[in-house]
């Protein structure tokens, strides 16, 4: 992207310096005369010359021209609006509508759109006039040689700063710009919230399947080791036997331990984050938990553009350009003349030994024309700071469309991956499964040593393992997916009520 040019208002230079050549006494000799003239012009040619302080709020989205991963579509055409309520999982809905009821990071969006809004309000305040009531009493000698009079005053000031060249115009557009950053911040809040019940959710899920494998496990160890015994007993096997299949059984029981209590923490994160008490959390999971949970499909755009633009990160970085942009228009703007007007009216009552006199009082003006002549280069600091945060909200939002474009690559790359390996993985498990009952049924007629017993029994549960983590792997690959494309973010809607999940 090629850099803007900052030094636009170079133009608006000799329009000052011709103005200030002229003589002292020549300017003191015409300035009643041609001063609203003089204003007028000077207004007219700075506004031609120095129409554009601001540099552009359009920077390019550098993006491929296509996704380098294959889509998952699976024939899908949903898009990402409700896309939990598609999932035909009640429970999820209802757990991820209490997470961003109590969220945090949700409460804080809403009121940083609040603040958003009040900065808007004062912002567009500026442009309008300003009207002071102002009411008072007096008492004193006002005149020579009158006597002590009470005056009493009740009036309405006026003040009203032009905004020529758009200094105020501008804070406005920059005031606006981050409201709508902030409205998309709330949705970013409620995305990840969303994401990260899910992510708990089918965790929880996949644990209590782990669990399940582990204790039928834990269960054939078991009767294995009460086999053994008894055969050690009648002579027919080595005590050495005996103690492996122990072994066996007291390592199985370990892994029943770890892995309960894997599931007992990822209940507690659902806890946390939803604030629903743990019972009340148990008795609504029941066993739903404990069958295969497969998140639904969305469709993702071909076209990376139409992706990343729909990505609430990625609006925000550039509604702050659009801020940054305006703000370097008010720093410049700040430079040249200000035209202001004031006014007023007031209702005077002069009482004076018990006579009154009422009459009204009222001013136009002035209008003043004010130009910066030495700051000490104050000015010139805000407008290089501005130039700055230009810049640095430009390469902000170019780094959020990488980041952007990666996150969707590495979710379908994922999601493919996945997808090649389920039918291998479901291979894997049925071989498996059919080599230990195999092998367990030789052992019952002692064809088969428990050596070839452990090792099959340890392939099965490691493929069954395999083939659960696989499934989970693919759902939190699916909400990675919903999360890198927005969450079916949408800049035109307002924010809605927490319980109503993106």
């Amino acid at each position: 992207m090629q850099a803007p040019n900052f030094e636009s208002h170079a133009i608006c230079d000799p329009v000052f310096r011709a103005f200030m050549m002229i003589q002292p006494r020549q300017r003191q000799a015409t300035y009643l005369s041609t001063a609203v003239r003089s204003a007028s012009a000077a207004c007219v040619l700075l506004l031609t010359a120095c129409g554009s302080l601001m540099p552009p709020t359009q920077v390019p989205l550098v993006v491929a021209p296509q996704w380098q991963a294959p889509l998952a579509h699976e024939g899908s055409t949903g898009s990402l609006v409700n896309w939990w309520q598609r999932q035909g999982d009640a429970l999820l809905v209802e757990l991820i509508g209490a997470a961003q009821e109590v969220n945090p990071n949700v409460s804080l969006a809403l009121s940083r759109i609040e603040a958003a809004r009040a900065q808007q309000v004062a912002a567009n305040a500026a442009l309008l006039p300003s009207l002071t009531a102002q009411t008072g009493v007096s008492r004193g000698v006002f005149l020579p040689g009158t006597n002590q009079t009470t005056r009493t005053q009740t009036g309405v000031q006026a003040s009203w700063e032009i905004d020529v060249f758009g200094a105020n115009r501008a804070l406005g557009s920059a005031a606006r710009a981050r409201l709508e950053g902030s409205q998309a911040q709330w949705h970013d809040a409620r995305v990840s919230v969303a994401a990260e019940v899910a992510n708990l959710y089918y965790s929880l899920s996949s644990c209590n399947r782990q669990l399940a494998l582990t204790r039928q496990d834990l269960a054939s160890r078991q009767e294995t080791t009460r086999l053994t015994e008894i055969s050690a007993l009648a002579g027919f096997l080595a005590s050495s036997v005996t103690a492996m299949a122990r072994a066996s059984a007291a390592e199985s029981s370990s892994r029943l331990t770890q892995q309960a209590a894997q599931c007992d923490l990822y209940l507690k994160g659902l806890v946390a984050l939803s604030a629903i008490a743990e019972p009340d959390l148990k008795k609504k999971l029941g066993s739903a938990l404990t069958q295969p949970i497969t998140a639904a499909p969305v469709s993702i755009a071909s076209l990376p553009v139409q992706v990343v633009s729909q990505r609430p990160d990625v609006f925000i970085a550039e509604r702050e350009v659009v801020a940054a942009s305006a703000e370097i228009g008010n720093a410049k703007a700040r430079r040249l003349p200000r035209l202001s007007l004031d006014g007023s009216i007031a209702a005077v009552r002069l009482a004076n030994d018990g006579i009154s006199n009422d009459f009204t009082t009222w001013s136009f003006g002035p209008l003043a024309l004010s130009l910066p002549v030495f700051d000490a280069g104050t000015r010139a600091a805000a407008v290089k700071s501005a130039q700055a945060g230009y810049q640095n909200a430009v390469v902000s939002y170019q780094s959020k469309v990488r980041q952007a474009v990666r996150e969707v690559e590495e979710a379908l790359v994922s999601l493919n991956s996945t997808s090649a390996r389920a039918g291998d993985a479901l291979l894997a498990s049925r071989g498996y499964a059919e080599s230990l009952a195999s092998v367990q049924s030789r052992f019952g007629q002692g064809l088969a040593s428990l050596l070839e017993l452990e090792d099959a029994r340890r392939s099965a549960l490691a493929s069954d393992s395999a083939l659960i983590n696989l499934q989970l792997e693919r759902n939190l690959a699916w909400v990675a997916l919903y999360r890198a494309a927005g969450g079916g973010f949408d800049p035109s809607a307002a924010p809605v009520a927490a319980n109503q999940s993106p």
